[in-house]
């Protein structure tokens, strides 16, 4: 796992940890010991892998206004925690079961989504892809307001030209699974291909 540090100057991994899932390589005795994995290797999931090298990074003396990750890190409480107790804003992925309050009412990510009203949507692009600018909708709701601090759930969803209403056939319900899984397939690939160029 990498910390990586971004500015409008640049950007820089600034920290590792080596993740080792429990069953497939701690559990393994000789496994890790022909990898040269130490024997006081414990296991450590990757939240807390990252509230380590935050920690870490923040205490050197590094600034950050905010902290991203994928869902991994959005749904582990102790990591949002210390970020708030460190005064540091994250914007985490989150599953859409993971819980809000939204006015009162507790309701799942997905749910708060499915609430948002057509005009409440707007169109922003997540930067140049290999085919053109990467357009998304997004909305946002204010959420947990019982809570200390401002709490907001940025909701991005695809344009809806790549949506299909209603189809009428089964055969054409695997045509458009096919074509999205390859869709989808082909845009991660481009994807870690731009990441990895310099």
């Amino acid at each position: 796992m990498f910390l990586a540090y971004t500015c409008p100057r640049g950007r820089a991994l600034i920290d590792r940890r080596l993740y080792l899932p429990e069953r497939t390589w701690l559990a393994d005795a000789a496994r890790c010991r022909a990898a040269g994995v130490p024997e006081q290797a414990v296991f450590a999931t990757k939240p807390v892998l990252a509230a380590q090298m935050i920690t870490a990074a923040l205490e050197a003396g590094i600034e950050a206004s905010w902290v991203t990750g994928d869902e991994v890190y959005g749904q582990d409480p102790r990591l949002r925690r210390l970020l708030e107790e460190r005064e540091v804003g994250y914007v985490p992925a989150i599953v859409g079961s993971r819980r809000a309050s939204l006015e009162g009412a507790d309701l799942t990510a997905a749910e708060i989504a499915a609430r948002v009203e057509s005009g409440h949507w707007h169109r922003y692009s997540a930067g140049r892809g290999a085919k053109g600018h990467r357009i998304y909708a997004w909305a946002w709701a204010r959420i947990d307001v019982d809570q200390s601090g401002y709490r907001w759930l940025p909701i991005r969803r695809l344009p809806a030209v790549l949506m299909r209403s209603r189809p009428r056939r089964i055969a054409e319900i695997l045509r458009w699974s096919q074509w999205r899984r390859r869709h989808q397939a082909i845009a991660r690939r481009c994807h870690y291909q731009r990441r990895s160029q310099p």
